[in-house]
């Protein structure tokens, strides 16, 4: 019988995703190679082409996974027995939390990669863009639910979808530029505009 372990598991493929996003979330994109994902991992340069065919593949189901996971988030958000404005207040409250004195890897990756990715490969760039709509589309259903219960004021002449989308990009670029200016004040700035047109 032979003692070789296999090295190709679903756990070797988490393993490796969970250590890449880690090392991506804090340092980018190009600055991690595949040498340090591996030595981190502990896995070998096998088990890695068995699962990713580039490392492009690998940034693609990196981003993929964390939207996954991100979804959840969203479906626990939204399941919460509050009204559709206090749904909106936490996630932007959670969003606010973490990006504030150097970001949290939970935010970091998006924030990093949105910058770094988006003329490097297409295949990652479509993965971001599909999150963000699946953020933005998340975002439109809780303001047209606040709008009904009354919980959310009601411009004229916009689409939930529309404040749905300014609201999510003032966020990404508020904590673009928190991560530049390095202080809180472009989180403090839009969470004052978003909270003030949530109604609160």
């Amino acid at each position: 019988m032979s003692n070789i372990t296999d090295t190709t598991t679903p756990d070797t493929k988490a393993h490796l995703l969970a250590t890449g996003y880690q090392l991506i979330a804090k340092k980018g994109f190009t600055a991690v190679g595949i040498k340090q994902i591996l030595d981190t991992a502990g896995v070998p340069k096998g088990s890695f082409y068995h699962y990713f065919a580039s490392k492009e593949a690998f940034g693609e189901s990196i981003i993929s996974h964390y939207f996954v996971n991100y979804k959840n988030r969203l479906e626990a958000i939204g399941g919460q027995d509050v009204s559709a404005q206090q749904k909106l207040y936490n996630y932007f409250q959670n969003w606010y939390d973490t990006q504030q004195n150097g970001c949290d890897h939970e935010k970091c990756l998006v924030v990093k990669l949105s910058a770094e990715v988006a003329d490097m490969s297409e295949t990652m760039r479509e993965a971001l863009n599909a999150g963000y709509q699946q953020t933005v589309t998340w975002l439109a259903t809780q303001i047209k639910a606040g709008w009904v219960d009354g919980s959310v004021p009601q411009p004229d002449n916009i689409a939930a979808e529309s404040m749905a989308k300014r609201w999510y990009f003032a966020w990404l670029g508020a904590s673009l530029i928190a991560k530049t200016s390095q202080t809180n004040t472009p989180l403090a700035e839009v969470w004052q505009m978003t909270t003030s047109q949530m109604g609160r």
